[in-house]
């Protein structure tokens, strides 16, 4: 199980919850629905970001014990 990405997974979850919430009314300003939308998919990218940094390293590590096992 990779627990960082359901982390992950659940964040981004939680983000779409938290949006419905936030999500403006008709009296609203009309600045309000873009700027929710943008910081979404901010931190949704963000995260996105983060995860394929994680699997990066953990493909490098995993290069460096196989290589150590060789030598």
């Amino acid at each position: 199980m990779d627990w960082k990405g359901l982390g992950y997974l659940v964040s981004i979850v939680s983000v779409f919850i938290l949006g419905a919430v936030a999500w403006p009314n008709s009296g609203d300003p009309a600045w309000i629905k873009p700027a929710l939308i943008a910081g979404m998919a901010t931190s949704i990218l963000g995260m996105g970001f983060r995860y394929i940094a994680h699997r990066q390293q953990q493909a490098e590590l995993k290069e460096t014990e196989a290589e150590a096992r060789r030598n």
